[in-house]
């Protein structure tokens, strides 16, 4: 009931790319093949060979970066799968917090401190995720596999409309704006990877 496309690191910025590169890029050529729906003018969605496309990365700026990347080019070349609601993000817990039969999956700094809280600071034991690959199978089947208990984002048209601007500013050609957008911005910043 359930494909995984695995792809190796970032996937080609397809904002700056033309399209003869894009379509020559084997991560892109996976992703284009598994889905079955071309891209383009080639675009038909009746031949769509899954319901929900999840964009599943790592809980860290790198992640983010990846899925960004992603959403670009599903935006810019395969609209229709956003338009219609096929895209998702999954959301991979950050935190595991634990003690003896108690354990709580958070996503925040803070929640993982309610939860150490909640559970009595002595005995806690936290493990931090960096990335999906330090989950154990059973850790990652209940946190972002299993559709019972998994949390995924889905991505809107209205979110779409507003990314594509912030797409254009942040992954285009044209540094000034982009200079612009993060001078604007980087008070808001929470989770900074250095």
């Amino acid at each position: 009931f359930q494909a995984i496309l695995p792809l190796r690191g970032k996937i080609l910025n397809t904002e700056r790319a033309g399209l003869d590169k894009i379509l020559s890029n084997k991560e892109v050529q996976a992703i284009i093949s598994a889905l079955g729906c071309g891209v383009g003018d080639q675009f038909n969605l009746e031949n769509l060979r899954y319901n929900r496309i999840i964009i599943m990365c790592d809980a860290d700026v790198d992640g983010a970066h990846i899925a960004t990347l992603l959403l670009t080019f599903f935006y810019r070349y395969m609209k229709p799968l956003v338009e219609r609601g096929h895209v998702y993000i999954a959301k991979p817990p950050l935190f595991l917090v634990r003690k003896n039969k108690q354990k709580r999956y958070v996503f925040t700094e803070e929640e993982r401190d309610a939860a150490i809280a909640e559970f009595g600071e002595k005995g806690v034991f936290v493990q931090r995720y960096k990335g999906l690959g330090e989950m154990n199978p059973e850790q990652l089947w209940e946190t972002t596999m299993n559709p019972e208990t998994r949390t995924m984002i889905s991505v809107k048209v209205d979110d779409a409309i507003e990314a594509d601007r912030i797409f254009t500013i942040l992954m285009g050609e044209e540094v000034e704006p982009r200079r612009e957008f993060i001078q604007a911005n980087a008070k808001y910043v929470q989770n900074l990877d250095i």
